[in-house]
């Protein structure tokens, strides 16, 4: 699904357009974000692409649902 991260006053946040759904980012499996798993506060994990750590946000990435916790 496509997602867009960004940075906003109070951290990361996830977009998926499709779903109309805007979500704080709670945790990160890596320090570097790309290349692991977020959590988002509604409980969605996603599994984000492996791409550099200094890539400027925000950007739309393809990233695969993993979990579903609400």
């Amino acid at each position: 699904m496509k997602v867009m991260i960004r940075r906003t006053g109070a951290g990361l946040s996830a977009y998926i357009p499709k779903k109309d759904l805007e979500e704080p980012i709670v945790k990160l499996e890596k320090e570097a974000l790309w290349g692991g798993a977020v959590t988002l506060k509604n409980g969605w994990r996603l599994v984000l692409p492996d791409l550099p750590r200094d890539t400027p946000l925000p950007i739309t990435v393809e990233a695969r649902k993993i979990s579903d916790e609400d």
